[in-house]
């Protein structure tokens, strides 16, 4: 990452931070409060051997109120670090959510288009380990960034005022430490990002390889997905190990430096002390001082090399939530008084890369209650025609009426509740199977979820489900079928009954016999109701209002069953294939 990017990544961090400034102000505070106390120690533990006047005079009064001042002060630098560290966890942790949520929710109005070229894996490791990962190093800077750089400041104060010639030595020595530190973190930061993106890909082969375990093994796809892991494990491997050596160099050459700081200061101070210039108690003060004006620098360097990490992770969910979103709704939206389910579709064109046209001058007028059905040969643009007609994608060109009104011209939550959707994909959320199935509509009666499961006949195997209804399920579970699965997708609409429906292949997964009875329950809930049907099994379809032929992305033909079948054109050609003996 470039130094100009990564200082637009830290401006982003700060105006997250930006809204949690009382907590802020109330960690500086304490951290100055915790700071003060514990460089006051080191005069009072140097004011309490300066009561040691000689062999045998101690003035232990005077000693014994300094020590309960050293006391006091611990306590109070302690309760304040304690303090301090649960505000910083807050709004650390406060940040990560927002910045967590605002990535979610992002997800939700990208567009399809991006999601469908994005890894999901990906996706899932900026959402969750690189967040993760920033929480840590924002948390660091807080906790230490603070009280590291007051330290500094503090314990140059208090040694200038004890004798400036030994902080001047000091002071001399400690930029090497800052150019040592400062050269290893700029060194440090890219080999941080190329380990975040690297993550990233071995989280999504992860992803793939579980969610596609059956294929992997049913076609011995074991060795390389083995080999494929292997080698981005091996780059992971490659530069994690880079990344934390170079970034564990800082310590130990830090160390160096500032043991060469706290030796020069002993020398001189030695020196200084024989003379006369100091007394021992003084002396006591500075090297303490000078442990504690090194010991920062050790720690500030670590703080920054996690920063590097922090900041390279948080440009990953930047760069997610800057993506730019879906179009936005029209400032004037517009709605038919009651969807009748009236389709005009004029010279539709639409692809999903530029340099490929898929759908071209495609124009259609359907009348409310009619049944469209969409056949044609994979990749010919029927299941894309559905996704235009629910706006997942809007077109390159042309317009599609809903009665009377530009699709464009709607709100798409709106759009989509007047339309009941089967896809050949089955999708179920982790919980109940009641919750399934009401998902389009949450406030649905025990009554009202029973018929629509008996409706698309999957109450029969519901009721054998160790807690019915109220079974846990999720999109992998193995106690459901495919076919299983699909019913209650079927029964999921069934229950809401919008004015159109979308049916693609969607009793694909279903056994002849129940496929039969589902048929039967289709015809009942889309009589009165505008329905679209993309079928490859050109049986299911005979009863069609109106059959559309496509072939790559036009409308070839149109017309009834029995009508295209005495044109003895293309669907004649691919009703024959599938009835030839």
């Amino acid at each position: 990452m470039a130094k100009k990017d990564q200082t637009g990544v830290l401006r982003k961090v700060l105006l997250r931070v930006r809204p949690h400034w009382p907590g802020l102000i109330a960690s500086l505070l304490l951290a100055l409060l915790h700071v003060a106390m514990t460089l006051y120690i080191p005069i009072l533990v140097g004011n309490a051997i300066d009561c040691i006047l000689d062999a045998g005079r101690v003035d232990f009064d005077t000693m014994a109120v300094y020590l309960r001042g050293v006391l006091l002060c611990a306590v109070i630098a302690a309760a304040s670090q304690w303090v301090m560290n649960e505000i910083n966890n807050r709004i650390t942790y406060r940040v990560t959510r927002d910045i967590r949520d605002e990535a979610f929710c992002h997800i939700q109005v990208l567009p399809l288009r991006y999601l469908d070229r994005q890894s999901q894996g990906d996706l899932v490791s900026r959402v969750i380990a690189d967040v993760d990962t920033f929480a840590d190093g924002l948390l660091m800077g807080f906790t230490q960034l603070f009280t590291g750089v007051m330290t500094i400041l503090g314990t140059l104060l208090f040694m200038v005022r004890i004798s400036w010639q030994i902080a001047l030595v000091v002071i001399l020595i400690t930029p090497l430490s800052l150019v040592v530190a400062n050269f290893i973190a700029r060194s440090t930061h890219s080999m941080f990002q190329e380990q975040s993106v690297t993550r990233g890909e071995q989280t999504a082969l992860i992803d793939e390889t579980i969610g596609q375990m059956k294929l992997v093994r049913a076609f011995g796809h074991e060795g390389e997905a083995l080999e494929a892991f292997d080698e981005i494990n091996g780059r992971l491997q490659s530069c994690s190990l880079k990344a934390i050596f170079f970034s564990s160099l800082t310590n130990p050459a830090t160390r160096f430096v500032n043991s060469l700081v706290y030796a020069g200061v002993g020398l001189t101070g030695a020196l200084m002390a024989i003379s006369g210039g100091i007394t021992v108690g003084n002396l006591t003060s500075f090297l303490n001082y000078a442990n504690q004006y090194t010991k920062p620098f050790n720690e500030i360097s670590g703080v920054i090399t996690e920063l590097q990490n922090a900041l390279a992770c948080a440009g990953r969910v930047f760069e997610l939530i800057e993506k730019p979103a879906r179009s936005p709704e029209p400032e004037r939206l517009q709605m038919p008084e009651k969807v009748e389910g009236a389709v005009e579709i004029r010279d539709l064109s639409f692809s999903y890369v530029p340099e490929k046209p898929l759908i071209g001058d495609f124009n259609l007028s359907v009348k409310p209650g009619m049944r469209i059905a969409i056949v044609g040969p994979t990749g010919c643009g029927k299941t894309t025609f559905i996704n235009l007609l629910m706006r997942f994608y809007d077109p390159d060109g042309g317009e599609i009426l809903l009665d009377g009104v530009n699709t464009r011209n709607m709100d798409r939550g709106q759009l989509r509740r007047c339309v009941g959707m089967v896809l050949q994909d089955t999708w179920l959320k982790a919980g109940t199977i009641r919750e399934n199935i009401t998902m389009g509509k949450p406030d649905a009666t025990d009554e009202e979820v029973i018929a629509a499961a008996k409706q698309a006949h999957a109450h029969g195997f519901i009721k054998r489900l160790p807690n019915g209804y109220d079974t846990v399920i999720g999109e992998s579970d193995g106690q459901l079928s495919q076919g299983q699965k699909q019913l209650l997708c079927i029964a999921r609409v069934m229950l809401c009954l919008p004015p159109m429906l979308f049916l693609d292949e969607a009793t694909s997964s279903i056994d002849t016999r129940t496929e039969i009875r589902i048929q039967k329950a289709f015809d009942t809930m889309m009589r009165g109701r505008t329905s679209f049907i993309v079928a490859h099994r050109l049986s299911t379809i005979r009863e069609a209002d109106l059959i559309l032929v496509m072939r790559e992305g036009r409308i070839v033909e149109q017309g009834t069953h029995e009508e295209l079948l005495a044109r003895n054109g293309f669907y004649s050609e691919l009703y024959r294939s599938q009835f030839a003996h």
